[in-house]
């Protein structure tokens, strides 16, 4: 599945519009928000149709998963929107997000905690509101609004250390460029320690840079340590392979309009993150060039000035060069 997909439900007295943009999306919220009650007539739908008293308007069918027999129901779902409630505990499991690799079909997961196991990206975390656009009548609309941005926490930016998640091309990049400049470039060797290397950080401007496009599990406990310490930035750009598509050192007419509406490109059952897509997307159009890109050895060229401006100039908010 690819693309974006929009869903409307209704009964008589509640009416959700949204759209679903990426195959993992997270709905967060406490309880009398709505969530389980957008669960319920799916459900209802599903089962019984317009007898249920349920409306639902989708170019894609909308199915819940649920129950023991979660994974006999999902081998016989494809090229759908599956919703998942809260307290389905198997959405948290490796066997779960094994099984959803290179399925074609998009998952909405109701859930009050974060889900380590799968890789989903900040921006398509949301939960719901009353959006008022209904004014006085009797039927509630309801639509998601997203928790979290992508942007850089703060306006212009100049860190005393920078913490990226692992230390792969990014890092070797990053780390060339601050070594030229007097900033510390630490690797957190993986999402999960950033937390451990930011609780360490008391004094100095600390700038987190991550994959934005699979962080989303992250991004709680991450935000409880920007609420007392006010020297924390985050930038989380989609990955390190997107901002180098994005610099323009890479001459492809076609880039452009990928950049520009990547879902629409991007394959679910292809591409369980879009940090995949990038990565791969990069090496086929560096493949036989001096540009040439490797995920693991960062190509050497890619320190030079004038190209290391390039992808630097992508990241217009953060003043790495002193």
């Amino acid at each position: 599945m690819k693309g974006t997909h929009r869903v409307i439900i209704q009964n008589k007295k509640i009416k959700y519009d949204f759209e679903i943009r990426r195959n993992i999306t997270v709905l967060r919220g406490d309880s009398a928000t709505g969530k389980t009650v957008l669960i319920g007539m799916i459900r209802d739908y599903y089962n019984n149709g317009v007898d249920s008293g349920v409306e639902l308007y989708s170019n894609k069918t909308c199915v819940v998963l649920e129950g023991r027999d979660w994974e006999h129901q999902l081998s016989a779902i494809s090229d759908s929107l599956i919703f998942i409630d809260e307290g389905n505990a198997f959405v948290s499991s490796k066997t779960f997000a094994g099984a959803i690799q290179n399925t074609d079909n998009y998952y909405i997961i109701v859930t009050r905690e974060c889900v380590e196991m799968l890789p989903y990206s900040v921006s398509e975390i949301y939960g719901i509101r009353s959006s008022g656009k209904y004014g006085t009548l009797k039927q509630t609309y309801n639509e998601m609004y997203q928790i979290y941005g992508q942007d850089v926490y703060g306006k212009s930016l100049c860190p005393d250390i920078i913490i990226t998640e692992d230390s792969n091309a990014g890092f070797q990049f990053y780390n060339a460029i601050c070594e030229k400049n007097q900033i510390q470039c630490l690797s957190a060797n993986g999402k999960s320690n950033i937390f451990r290397l930011l609780s360490q950080q008391n004094t100095h401007v600390a700038l987190v840079i991550a994959d934005g496009a699979a962080f989303g599990p992250e991004m709680e406990k991450i935000m409880e340590l920007l609420h007392w310490n006010t020297h924390i930035r985050l930038y989380l750009p989609e990955s390190f392979e997107w901002i180098i598509l994005k610099s323009g050192i890479i001459k492809a007419p076609e880039l452009l309009n990928i950049l520009q509406s990547p879902g629409e490109h991007i394959e679910s059952s292809v591409y369980l993150s879009w940090e995949r897509f990038f990565t791969a997307l990069l090496i086929e159009k560096t493949e036989g060039t001096y540009l040439r890109y490797s995920k693991n050895i960062l190509n050497s060229v890619y320190k030079q000035v004038e190209i290391a401006d390039a992808i630097l100039g992508v990241m217009d908010q953060i003043k790495l060069k002193r």
